[in-house]
């Protein structure tokens, strides 16, 4: 539906409802219709002060797209989340309107959901406003305000106190894909009752009841759930995040998704002593650069990989190779592979792996479903490299173990099963990152350069200046600015703690949980279930938490020094006069990265120069349309095409930050992962590169052998 018919809608089935409610159905319903009236017409304000604001956007959001073949940028993002809300404002009002006179009709339910969409819509509207504020100070197609740290600081400033339980509880993921709520419902209700149990000097089992106990409630109150969501993504520590994020490492949890994934003949795990190094120079392969081990922090280290191969290879079960292995156990999967069977010869291609997960939480584990489709699909050895996690380990231990495993895997590709003539580098998130600056420092160094790199959702901008795209971890269940911020300080160094060698240890072992707390995780994403089977009278009948929530929100915002009468002389105002978002009682803990290793080029692949970007292989970013992280693709891909590299930018819609982890919940995700897989085929099937002309660099690739 385009714009303009949406907000006709709106108009349409608010004047519908006022009408409908302020008959003798009012007399009937008593309160719940007073409320269902008030709240149309709130919205009703909305939509009309919101209309001309969208008609601004629309109206020059091309101007930002990577070109006219990809849409994608935050200004568009923010109108379409505007446009699912109202949409969803407009089907729900126009089944009240309709029911209103029945005699089942659930009144205190309808209003609680309409009151909880009106508040989300206020939120937007904020977001706009803001969105505005950023149209106007920033240059022409510039999506961040790099130059302008006192404005990314007020904007953050305005999100600490800004409410957003509302967009964790009745109005859960709305802007997603309907296939994917339930999921995002499971994490929400799995993170609040891991976080209330969290830090209590409990057994397993325990908190295992504990939190079964505690979960069912999360389900039938949504304010509530909210609430709780909004308290833990402001205010608790790394460590809380680390170990939330960490159950997908557990055996019972990865097991489980093992059922679904593809059987590999190969799932070897790695250890990699600290040895010295040497490549050939790509000016000159009759020269030799030398590669030191990983050294920050600690000093040298070994460097842990998962090798994943759907078919078994010739070197990939040679002694040499499995005196590397980190398992006790037989690490290839004998049983799928017949006595006597004749081993495959070594691929041509090579795909090189890091994994997401904010650079501090995760492994090659919780990716391994994914990766093994892509050995399958692409019938090409997959070596994952498990960097160590910040805090305990910030930039630049990651960057350096990534780039050594690189190195490493040239020299030693024939125990990979492969030849390595194409190889190519892939990661999502953090690991997009990654990506990209091992593929900066193999230029810097002279050696071999990867024959392209395909980054999902990468993060190349670790710092917190606003962008439109970034507005939205106001309401992104997966991905808020607490998180972020937290995230960015851990890997640059903000706050470390001290660090030590990963010498001897198992990362995997380390991020082992509890069976009977795996098992409390498991029944909180079986809420979903039970809560089909609950009636209508107890979903119904907790408005009146909903209804305390609005009043205690009503009065932070009328004492908030954000207010209109408060604000006058404060600086430059946010909002028109007469409008204020509403305000959280919880005041957000956001510590900007302020300090300079943020704006290094091997942090912050954007703020590179350009002298550091020349020579990268051909780029392939995917990015969601509503990932907070979006501007972060479009603004490198538009920087690297006009320096003339060769880039491609795909925008999937509809989809969350990390899809590549959710490729088997829904279709929408798979289409998303295979287009990641086409990208990684054009890298091995792309044509032999031109020889180096003067406008490249001297140490540029030369060709390593023929192509595939």
């Amino acid at each position: 539906m385009a714009w303009r018919a949406v907000f006709t809608a709106l108009e349409a089935v608010c004047e519908e409802n006022i009408t409908a409610l302020s008959g003798p159905t009012d007399l009937l319903y008593g309160n719940a219709s007073e409320r269902l009236v008030t709240c149309m017409r709130k919205i009703q304000d909305h939509g009309r002060a919101l209309k001309p604001v969208v008609a601004g956007f629309t109206a020059v959001y091309h101007h930002y797209d990577f070109d006219a073949d990809t849409p994608g940028n935050g200004y568009r993002t923010l109108v379409k989340v505007l446009q699912s809300c109202l949409l969803h404002i407009i089907h729900k009002g126009r089944y009240i309107a309709s029911n209103c006179h029945r005699a089942f009709f659930r009144a205190n339910h309808n209003a609680s959901e309409m009151e909880a969409y009106s508040s989300a819509l206020c939120q937007l509207r904020a977001l706009l406003y803001l969105a505005q504020r950023l149209l106007h100070d920033n240059g022409h197609g510039q999506l961040y305000a790099l130059q302008d740290g006192e404005l990314s600081r007020r904007f953050v400033r305005e999100y600490t106190s800004m409410h957003k339980a509302c967009f964790y509880g009745r109005c859960l993921g709305f802007q997603f894909s309907p296939n994917l709520r339930p999921f995002l419902q499971t994490v929400v209700i799995s993170m609040v009752s891991f976080g209330e149990s969290y830090g209590k000097q409990q057994s397993g089992l325990g908190m295992a009841a504990f939190s079964f106990l505690t979960s069912g409630k999360y389900v039938i109150d949504p304010e509530l759930r909210g609430a709780e969501f909004e308290r833990i993504t402001q205010n608790l520590d790394m460590k809380f995040w680390k170990s939330f994020w960490n159950l997908t490492e557990s055996e019972l949890l990865s097991g489980l998704a093992s059922i679904a994934s593809n059987l590999v003949q190969l799932n070897l795990t790695l250890t990699i002593p600290p040895e010295p190094l040497r490549l050939p120079l790509a000016s000159d392969p009759r020269l030799f650069a030398p590669v030191s081990p990983p050294v920050a922090h600690w000093g040298p280290g070994p460097v842990n990989m998962r090798l994943i191969s759907y078919e078994l290879r010739e070197g990939q079960d040679s002694e040499e190779l499995l005196a590397f292995s980190r398992t006790e156990a037989t690490p290839i999967s004998v049983s799928l592979v017949p006595f006597g069977a004749r081993k495959h010869p070594p691929s041509p291609w090579l795909l090189i792996h890091f994994h997401g997960g904010g650079f501090v939480a995760q492994t090659s584990k919780s990716h391994e479903n994914y990766l093994k489709s892509w050995s399958k699909d692409l019938n090409v050895p997959i070596l994952s490299v498990d960097y160590s996690l910040a805090p305990e380990a910030p930039f630049p231990r990651a960057l350096e173990e990534c780039f050594y495993a690189y190195c490493w895997a040239l020299k030693n590709c024939h125990l990979l099963g492969s030849t390595a003539e194409r190889v190519c580098l892939a990661g999502d998130s953090a690991g997009g990152n990654l990506c990209i600056t091992v593929s900066m420092r193999a230029i810097a160094c002279g050696v071999r350069v990867p024959d392209g790199i395909m980054a999902a959702y990468p993060a190349t901008l670790l710092t917190t200046d606003a962008s439109p795209s970034r507005l939205l971890t106001l309401i992104d269940p997966l991905l808020p600015l607490g998180v972020l911020s937290k995230c960015l300080n851990a890997y640059a160094g903000v706050d470390s703690q001290a660090v030590q060698s990963t010498e001897g240890t198992s990362t995997l072992s380390a991020l082992g949980r509890d069976t009977a707390l795996l098992i409390s995780d498991l029944t909180h994403g079986a809420s979903n279930w039970i809560q089909s089977f609950l009636p209508a009278e107890v979903l119904g009948s907790l408005s009146s938490s909903h209804q305390k929530s609005l009043d205690n929100e009503a009065h932070y915002t009328s004492t908030s020094p954000y207010s209109s009468s408060s604000n006058s002389s404060s600086g430059p105002r946010y909002y028109p006069e007469g409008f204020e978002p509403l305000r959280s009682e919880r005041l957000a803990v956001i510590q900007t990265t302020s300090c300079p290793i943020v704006k290094n080029p091997f942090v912050s692949p954007l703020l590179s120069p350009d002298d550091l970007l020349r020579g990268l292989p051909p780029l392939h970013l995917v990015a969601s349309a509503l990932d907070a992280l979006l501007d972060d693709s479009v603004m490198f891909a538009k920087k690297l095409r006009d320096m003339g590299q060769p880039v491609t930018l795909k925008v999937v819609e509809d989809l969350p930050h990390g899809f590549l982890s959710l490729s088997g919940l829904a279709k929408e995700t798979q289409v998303a992962s295979d287009i990641c897989v086409e990208r990684i085929r054009e890298v091995f099937q792309q044509q032999t590169p031109p020889p180096c002309t003067d406008k490249q660099p001297k140490l540029e690739r030369t060709n390593h052998g023929p192509s595939n």
